[in-house]
């Protein structure tokens, strides 16, 4: 009885200190050692229960306080996230430092805060930086290019615009350093990035494609469901791109479009006299009027030139044709039929007509931008789905049950409240309550035994000896331990089977009995 009763209290002990216990919920997880040596410090100055996991890695706190621990963690600069960033810089003395130190101190600063940056991505649970920016050479004319190298522990797998995007965080950050200079490694060893041109331009690509592709699916998505109804069109687009980046420059010559570029003039006059060959000094002298000589022969000639420059219309055109160019588009349209109840009631299939094929053709091809020198495609087919649609579209759970929105973490308290309350009603019926009552039929039977059993004893043993059955004493211990119901039973079937043979024996005696009962007066 002690063993049952310690055992029952433990177990209603533990049942209480479970169910007041407050539910626990994760703080912060992959923390460092140091990380998690702070806050708990923190937690334990503030009294806060807490629970440590994955070596120390998670820390547990009650779910009514985990936000404002988080708040007043961050006012104080935890987590820090494992690294050393520009806070190294606080607390140092620049007075003593050397330059050299301050360099590697800057460096541990940009590996830490690069670190940081990379881990809020999705999926990426740590991550590892490390630079190399190598000084410039004296009396160099070339400055050797920074480098980077990343280390990575993943969920699962990060997608190729994610890759990029960590390339190009780390590139804008560090001077100088370009992209393609970064490479990334999973945890696995695997090479996510190694920097090669070819590759980079090569997802660009397809990641334009996909993108287009996408855009396009949609769109035509949109409109077809809107004539034969939501999930009863299946859509498949193909877009065919050229990547070659093309250069084209070209002159044209107009030679009806003249234009007079320049005019240029010369006149030329000469003037001849005949003086017989003779110079005299008569001749020379100013007012000489001998008309003789001034009557001579003379020769007199004139020249004119003009020259005109003209010129033709002329058209010099450049075209850049970026990579990218869509060449061609082939579409798919599959569409389901029509549904509709016959007499009975049931739901029948209709196939669409080719007059609403060739509609939804129409705005296909409307939809994509359809160029039939291009070679473009589009095919609108009618079959039938493998399941008809639902006779009744699922509704969101309004009212009350809109609002009973558990989490899981709610679920699972409820699943064990109720497991912590069925134990508990096993315990009740199956241990406590038998228990009790044999306490009590322990109780009932010593009393019993000191004067009614005697005489319940007594009576038995007439109706023994009168059917020849031997009585088990009455001063034993078994005849104290029978059962005062059964005893009481045994004896009433007894007087009734002895009143029965005296009926059968004095049939006249037991009439005349039965009418004086009858003919007595009733009593109210």
């Amino acid at each position: 009885m002690v063993a049952v009763t310690a055992a029952l209290i433990g177990f209603f002990a533990f049942v209480i200190m479970r169910v007041t216990t407050p539910q626990m919920t994760t703080l912060f997880t992959d923390l460092s050692t140091e990380d998690s040596s702070a806050i708990i410090k923190e937690l334990e100055r503030q009294a806060i229960p807490f629970e440590l996991r994955n070596d120390g890695a998670a820390i547990m706190v009650p779910k009514d306080k985990v936000t404002r621990l988080r708040m007043k963690l961050a006012e104080g600069g935890m987590p820090k996230g494992g690294g050393v960033g520009y806070e190294i810089f606080d607390k140092s003395d620049a007075l003593g430092t050397t330059s050299f130190v301050q360099n590697i101190n800057h460096l541990r600063a940009l590996e830490g805060e690069l670190a940081r940056t990379i881990r809020a991505i999705d999926r990426v649970q740590a991550a590892r930086v490390h630079l190399v920016l190598p000084e410039k050479p004296l009396f160099s004319r070339e400055t050797p290019e920074p480098s980077a190298s990343i280390v990575l522990r993943v969920r699962g797998s990060l997608e190729p615009q994610q890759i990029r995007a960590i390339r190009h965080v780390v590139a804008s950050a560090v001077n100088g350093l370009k992209p393609q200079r970064v490479s990334i490694v999973d945890e696995a060893g695997q090479l996510l990035a190694d920097g090669a041109q070819s590759d980079a331009d090569a997802a660009v690509g397809d990641e334009r494609r996909a993108a287009f592709e996408k855009r396009m699916r949609k769109q035509v998505e949109d409109i077809v469901s809107s004539v034969v109804g939501a999930g009863r069109a299946r859509v498949q687009l193909s877009a065919d791109f050229d990547y070659n980046k093309i250069t084209q420059t070209s002159d044209k010559f107009d030679p009806e479009g003249r234009v007079l570029r320049s005019t240029q003039t010369r006149e030329e006059s000469s003037l001849t006299a005949d003086n017989s060959g003779q110079v005299t000094v008569a001749n020379e002298l100013p007012g000489n009027q001998n008309q003789d000589n001034a009557a001579r022969a003379r020769d007199q000639s004139k020249k004119s030139e003009e020259t005109n420059n003209y010129e033709i219309s002329r058209t010099t055109k450049t075209e850049v044709t970026e990579a990218g160019r869509v060449n061609r588009i082939s579409v798919a349209v599959l569409v389901d039929g029509a549904y509709a109840k016959n007499e009975k009631g049931e739901m029948v299939y209709q196939d669409r007509t080719k007059e609403q094929l060739d509609r939804i053709a129409a705005l296909v091809r409307s939809a994509i931008g359809f160029d039939q020198k291009r070679g473009d495609q589009v095919e609108v087919v009618n079959l039938r789905f493998a399941e008809p649609p639902a006779s009744q579209p699922i509704t969101e759970p309004t009212g009350l049950l809109g609002m009973l929105q558990f989490t899981k973490d709610d679920v699972m308290y409820v699943i064990e409240l109720g497991v912590m309350m069925m134990l508990g009603l096993v315990v009740l019926f199956m241990v406590i309550r038998p228990l009790v009552k044999r306490i009590v039929a322990a109780d009932v039977i010593p009393a019993l035994a000191g004067g009614g059993v005697p005489a319940l004893a007594e009576a038995h043993a007439e109706s023994a000896g009168a059917t020849g059955q031997a009585l088990i004493p009455a001063g034993s211990g078994a005849a104290q331990l029978i059962d005062v119901a059964q005893i009481q039973g045994q004896v009433h079937a007894q007087a009734v089977h002895r009143v029965g043979e005296l009926a059968e024996r004095n049939p006249n005696e037991t009439v005349s009995i039965v009418r004086q009962w009858l003919s007595e007066p009733v009593e109210n």
